[in-house]
């Protein structure tokens, strides 16, 4: 699995439910990377795309304790177990963790990648993602150029995890 990220320099991700920064080269890359592939991401995250509805041309995977929670089009998940039967037979490098906070957290150490933006809004945030400078088993393998759009710049790293954990 993968994990892919938009994050501020303090490693923000959201507030309020909703993301700090729209970077549309970004979403056009999200797109481009998880269109015919699979995506995993928590109910609260799931309610924040366009209509509360599951992304088109993907396999959308909702992992949530929320027994009675219904994703028409989705596949919804409870717990690992579950996840991993739903995952099972797929190429890793097709299955994208999205978030939010806790799903990140949670499936982190089962990644071998993470497609992380970082932009440089100094927006606040209620919600972050681990700083995968200070993790041990994660190496930074790759920093892009910065780019700008609008007031916003930011640019593309990728980090592997050398210590994958197999769900």
């Amino acid at each position: 699995m993968q994990i892919i990220v938009n994050v501020s320099p303090q490693w923000g991700i959201g507030k309020e439910k909703a993301l700090l920064v729209h970077i549309h080269a970004d979403m056009r890359r999200f797109k481009a990377l998880t269109t015919n592939n699979t995506i995993i991401c928590g109910r609260k995250t799931l309610e924040s795309f366009p209509n509360s509805s599951p992304l088109p041309n993907r396999t959308n995977i909702v992992l949530t304790h929320d027994r009675s929670f219904d994703a028409n089009g989705s596949t919804v998940c409870h717990n690992l177990s579950e996840l991993t039967s739903a995952i099972a037979g797929k190429d890793p490098d097709s299955v994208f963790v999205c978030g939010g906070e806790q799903i990140y957290r949670l499936l982190l150490p089962y990644c071998s990648k993470a497609l992380v933006t970082q932009n440089d809004s100094d927006s606040p945030a209620d919600r972050f993602f681990p700083n995968l400078n200070l993790l041990p088993n994660w190496t930074l393998t790759h920093v892009g150029e910065i780019m700008e759009e609008g007031p916003v710049r930011f640019r593309y790293l990728e980090y592997e995890n050398n210590a994958v954990i197999g769900l």
